[in-house]
């Protein structure tokens, strides 16, 4: 008998692993596997915020917005002065098109967490859907010092770069995307970026 990969993952978070396994998931493109384990999952409040800021995220690469939305909701719910709770507000309220207020939810959550790279990787989402990429830059850079494994902060890092024509930037945090996630889905984009700008040299 063989059991899912989502269900040993959840076994695996129950027994006091990190969410790494599930962000690697989300990483390769495997989005209703992040789905599934959380539903199954059953672990300590920080955990279970990050695993769902992961499902939210995955039901949107997913084009499920209405699941996405109530994903992130329910983190917003978490209510008082919680970073996840600042969080899940401001990607409502990016969804919504909200943009000053989704930025001000995201400067909210750096000030309550500032050591929460996911708090500076909301941020640097909001800063790109504002087209503020030098922003966005520093905002994902920040994400990516405090975790460097945070593959989609180095993708997001490079793209906005690639936006601000800061192009050696953009090429370090695209070879270490590639490194974190040689099974993205992104990788023929960030591939062909690449080639394109190294054809110009």
């Amino acid at each position: 008998m063989h059991l899912s990969t989502s269900i040993i993952l959840a076994l695996a978070l129950t027994t006091g692993q990190t969410a790494a396994d599930v962000r690697q998931l989300y990483d390769a493109g495997k989005y209703r596997e992040v789905v599934e384990t959380l539903d199954q999952a059953t672990v300590e409040a920080d955990k279970a915020s990050r695993l769902r800021y992961l499902a939210a995220q995955s039901y949107d690469k997913l084009n499920d917005a209405e699941a996405a939305r109530r994903t992130y909701q329910r983190l917003a719910d978490i209510g008082g002065e919680a970073p996840w709770a600042s969080i899940g507000r401001s990607a409502v309220q990016l969804m919504g098109k909200q943009l000053d207020e989704a930025l001000g939810s995201a400067d909210q959550a750096v000030r309550l967490a500032a050591s929460l790279p996911e708090a500076h990787y909301q941020r640097g989402v909001v800063r790109m859907a504002r087209k503020e990429y030098g922003d966005a830059v520093d905002a994902f850079t920040k994400a990516v010092q405090l975790d460097p494994a945070f593959a989609a902060a180095h993708y997001y890092a490079g793209l906005a770069n690639y936006r601000a024509k800061r192009i050696d930037l953009m090429t370090n945090h695209f070879e270490t995307f590639i490194k974190l996630a040689p099974s993205a889905p992104e990788r023929p984009q960030v591939e062909s970026i690449l080639r394109t700008v190294r054809g110009r040299r």
